[in-house]
């Protein structure tokens, strides 16, 4: 995998190149969904490939996507309101940065075999002052080895 160079405030390891490329949109979906059932690389990436293709590929693994559109997103408070209303976080949600990781490492009233945390029209500073952006990081990372470690991937792609 290529890392994403582009991208100067999120540091390489973090946001990776998918390997869903646009090159092989014509592959079929089953194939995509195997990709994504792979919890050894799931991760933090660029999307490689359409939404629709994803959504087919997400749908077909069993997984459940949350969709969240950044665009024009600026600030803590926003991002929280954005991601607990992509994911439906349950309405006691605290929007903090300790109910986003208790949120994102609970998940019980959706469940599914995987996840997929879409972020749309995500700038490089996801709307974030550098430390905000820091601590988002963080459970992003922390995430995806909290589901690694129970057997579900844990996918997060930017595009």
């Amino acid at each position: 995998m290529q890392k994403n160079s582009s991208s100067p405030a999120l540091p390489q390891q973090e946001r990776e190149q998918s390997f869903l490329p646009v090159a092989g949109e014509s592959q079929e979906i089953p194939a995509w969904a195997q990709q994504l059932s792979n919890q050894e690389v799931a991760g933090s990436y660029t999307l490689g490939c359409s939404v629709e293709i994803l959504r087919s590929a997400v749908d077909a693994a069993g997984f459940a996507l949350f969709d969240t559109d950044l665009k024009g997103v600026k600030g803590k408070q926003n991002l929280l309101n954005a991601l607990a209303s992509a994911a439906s976080f349950p309405p006691e949600f605290g929007a903090n940065w300790d109910a986003l990781a208790d949120a994102l490492c609970d998940l019980s009233w959706r469940e599914a075999g995987g996840y997929v945390l879409l972020l749309r029209n995500a700038s490089d500073t996801l709307g974030l002052s550098a430390n905000d952006r820091e601590i988002a990081q963080d459970i992003f990372a922390d995430t995806v080895v909290y589901w690694r470690q129970r057997n579900k991937p844990f996918w997060i792609f930017f595009c």
